[in-house]
């Protein structure tokens, strides 16, 4: 069923991209409720409508529910029986068996594995008895992760020495965990893929991504890496969403080995950090797309008009830098709405556009997005 403009469609969640895909809806007509504890978020500043309730409350639920045409979310930390009571009251996109694929690694993995895509070798942790086996079995160096919870390097360890097992398992909750081996990877990657419906699929240019403690720093759009691989990249991701039987907006994480090869490292079933650069380099941003989806409208091409980078604002230092940004010629800001710029907090991001085909090497994107 298609929406027509004027329906409601609910976000769970509200940060920023709840917040951008909100004003992505109003563009074609929609108008958006957002359900978060946070009083007066990214998303709610944006939208129409907004209750402000915890996750788990049932009846705010069920009031939300009655209050929209379609639910969808910015975030995978919610809980599953809340998604299930809305997948009771109205449609839900992505639907809650994609949610719980996503939030579990060890489930995550698993579904991976059986759809024939290749992720780092990986040993499920339910006791430290089960560590030492797994380390016994994958060698180290190797990444010890909570299966829930985790993102920006948060809810992980990497394992160096036989003397950082104990204190590593003691210190990651929830449990059980997951020991991952390391993967000695040339380039970190992502594709986002929409499918909609009908089942139709489209897939944005893969993109490298460079990250600065754990958190995404900088984009390239598209990764300067071969067409092949690129091209190989595109139908993993598309494979993952026909699998899953999305219907929304997907996010394919990948490592790029030293030799050549793709490992899918996470999905991630909404926007993504990684597809800002859409929002001013193609004609229908993965924002818009992500709506065009759950709303049951038709997916135009994913195509780019520009090649870009993408650089994230993060923590007071970033935020510093606000009226050079909006100075320099040539950047594209977006602001998140986030009144205090605690370190380790993505505030906003810029992108810079070049022509089609002119993306630069790194020194050249370095002198582009330089400020001061």
């Amino acid at each position: 069923m298609r929406l027509a403009p004027g329906a409601v469609i609910g976000i769970i969640g509200g940060g920023q991209l709840g917040r951008m895909s909100a004003m992505a809806a109003a563009r074609l007509g929609y108008l958006t409720h957002i359900f978060s504890p946070e009083v007066f978020g990214p998303a709610a500043q944006v939208a129409a409508y907004n209750t402000v309730a915890d996750y788990t409350d049932q009846a705010a639920l069920r009031r939300f529910a009655e209050a929209v045409d379609v639910v969808t979310f910015e975030f995978e930390n919610i809980p599953a029986e809340s998604l299930t009571l809305l997948a009771s009251l109205r449609p839900v996109r992505p639907g809650p068996g994609v949610l719980a694929v996503s939030q579990d690694r060890l489930l995550e993995k698993q579904f991976l594995n059986d759809a024939g895509i290749a992720t780092a070798p990986w040993v499920a942790v339910h006791d430290e008895a089960a560590l030492v086996a797994a380390v016994a079995g994958l060698g180290l160096p190797a990444v010890l992760k909570t299966t829930r919870l985790g993102y920006d390097g948060k809810g992980q360890a990497m394992l160096r020495a036989p003397g950082d097992l104990a204190g590593a398992f003691a210190g990651l909750a929830p449990k059980p965990l997951v020991l991952e081996g390391f993967v000695d990877f040339a380039a970190e990657i992502s594709v986002m893929v929409a499918r909609g419906v009908d089942g139709a699929i489209v897939a944005f240019d893969a993109v490298e991504n460079k990250h600065k403690q754990h958190i995404l720093d900088l984009t390239y759009a598209p990764a300067p890496l071969p067409l092949d691989l690129l091209e190989e990249a595109g139908a993993i991701a598309r494979t993952v969403a026909e699998r899953l039987d999305l219907v929304g907006l997907l996010g394919v994480e990948m490592f790029v080995t030293s030799t050549g090869g793709l490992l899918v490292n996470e999905i991630a079933p909404r926007p993504h950090n990684s597809g800002h650069w859409t929002i001013d380099a193609c004609g229908c941003s993965q924002f818009e797309m992500h709506i065009r989806a759950v709303a049951g409208l038709p997916l135009p091409p994913a195509v780019r008009h520009s090649d870009a980078v993408m650089k994230n604002l993060v923590g007071p230092e970033d935020m510093a830098l606000w009226p050079e940004i909006m100075a320099a010629p040539g950047l594209i800001a977006h602001h998140y709405g986030k009144t205090e710029a605690r370190p380790g907090r993505k505030m906003g991001h810029f992108t810079r556009l070049f022509p089609k085909g002119g993306l630069p090497g790194a020194f050249g994107i370095e002198d582009a997005i330089r400020l001061g």
